[in-house]
């Protein structure tokens, strides 16, 4: 073998002939100029979207998407952007932080002229992007994020800006905010292990090449030669065809969670669990549920009674709690501390109960295993396809809520979201049977470990079915 043929080469990485997803991997790599481009034009986009409603005034009443930018930038961010963001994650992997995500880009851009200091210890923790993602979320809720374009400007532009920071001090063409910051990060890594599309590492052959290939860059600081996942895989081509080893591939959706070989990492299982299942759906349903109106109730008779007119009253800044007394929606501080509490209090309470299925089935496969069982994380991870169907679900209740205002209405939906919670639980439960399959206990130790996975299956198809189809 000669030394050239150990660079990268797009037309001469796989021979003879590289198939349909390997050639577009390579061809991915070879325009990243081309790529750019569309990253800067995204980001022009998502500045027009953020940036310039938040100066425009209030819509006035009949005022309508294709009339009024306002509302027609809420309705392409929030009713069309986010659950396309998250259905292409879903489908194809991180492609949008790899190829389209603007703070990705610009923060690796700010790195290329930064100071490039290696980052802290304390910038290194794994649950920072469960406790971006929880923040963010919450106080998205309280300041009416999907509604007004301020909110959306202070919490956006603001996490735009901290990416930027991040880059200019640390990482050298790296996006060091993505890897360890992003309060998307965690939900998009749960996602991405249902991807049909991945890239694929064979260690063998990376091993068989010499060192002196063509180097390359890996921007999100995975370990390439040693990935096994798809949850920190940016997508973003830069490393197809590397040391003949790397590919664009196909897979079924659960491979990687059923296989024993890819992480199953508690990070990972603790967002799907408490964030993704428990937080973000107390932040979809708390404005229908009449639990909440009840707890809100009581305690504002119960203020009345003993003459506490404090946290009635409605004086906070539109920045702390929604406060948009033009168009009668204001919050009281009542409001929202019980707003916090349901949202934050009732999503960690519904994490919990919902991690108690698969510590159960972990605790039954290993009191009468005899051989290694796949441990609590593994068995969480099969709620995967609920949460991205959960995901969905609560982010088209904006896109439907938007269209109604419209007065577009969509007799099929009803049906589409049953169908989709439907897909979502049936997924779970069969992973849950492929996982009890593979536990080497006895009969009745395995029919415990499935029925301890059916019980936060049936849990969160009990709250979207309420949240839907009773309340």
């Amino acid at each position: 073998m000669t030394e050239t043929t150990l660079h990268f080469h797009p037309r001469a990485v796989y021979a003879p002939t590289p198939g349909r997803l390997e050639r577009l991997g390579l061809l991915l790599r070879r325009h990243r100029p081309l790529i750019a481009a569309v990253q800067w034009g995204v980001v022009l986009f998502y500045g027009l979207l953020v940036v310039v409603p938040a100066f425009l005034p209030l819509p006035p009443e009949g005022a309508h998407l294709w009339d009024n930018l306002r509302l027609f930038a809420q309705f392409v961010f929030w009713g069309l952007w986010w659950p396309g963001v998250m259905l292409t994650t879903i489908a194809l992997g991180r492609v949008w932080c790899g190829l389209f995500c603007p703070e990705g880009f610009l923060s690796e851009l700010a790195s290329r002229h930064g100071r490039g200091k290696t980052a802290p210890g304390w910038l290194k923790w794994s649950g920072w992007p469960f406790v971006a993602f929880v923040i963010t979320t919450v106080y998205g809720q309280l300041t009416s994020v999907y509604e007004y374009a301020e909110a959306a400007l202070l919490i956006l532009g603001g996490s735009t800006l901290a990416a930027i920071v991040i880059g200019l001090l640390y990482g050298r063409d790296k996006r060091v905010w993505c890897h360890y910051l992003c309060p998307a990060s965690g939900v998009f890594a749960v996602l991405a292990k249902l991807a049909p599309l991945h890239y694929k590492v064979d260690r063998a052959a990376w091993d068989r090449t010499s060192a002196t290939a063509e180097p390359f860059n890996c921007p999100p600081l995975v370990d390439v030669r040693r990935m096994t996942s798809a949850s920190d895989c940016h997508a973003c081509a830069r490393c197809a065809g590397q040391r003949k080893a790397v590919q664009l591939s196909g897979r079924t959706p659960f491979a990687e969670i059923l296989n024993p070989a890819t992480p199953a990492r508690s990070t990972d299982a603790l967002t799907l669990i408490f964030g993704v299942l428990g937080v973000a759906t107390m932040a979809f349903q708390w404005t229908v549920s009449p639990w909440f109106l009840q707890l809100k109730m009581t305690l504002a008779t119960w203020l009345v009674e003993h003459n506490y007119y404090a946290l009635l009253a409605d004086n906070a800044p539109w920045w702390l709690l929604t406060h948009y007394p033009e168009v009668n929606d204001v919050f009281t501080w009542l409001d929202g501390a019980v707003a916090l509490t349901y949202i934050l209090g009732g999503g960690l309470l519904l994490g919990a109960a919902l991690l108690t299925g698969p510590l159960l089935a972990a605790f039954f496969a290993r009191k009468f295993a005899h051989t290694p069982t796949p441990d609590w994380q593994r068995f969480a991870l099969i709620l995967t396809p609920l949460g991205a169907a959960s995901v969905l679900l609560g982010l088209t209740m904006t896109t439907a809520t938007q269209l109604r205002g419209e007065h577009l209405l969509l007799p099929w939906i009803p049906a589409a979201r049953a169908t989709l919670l439907a897909a979502g639980c049936l997924a779970a439960l069969w992973l849950a049977l492929a996982l009890t399959k593979k536990c080497t206990t006895a009969l009745p130790a395995r029919i415990g470990v499935f029925l301890a996975l059916c019980l936060p299956v049936t849990l969160m198809a009990t709250l979207w079915a309420l949240a839907f189809f009773v309340w």
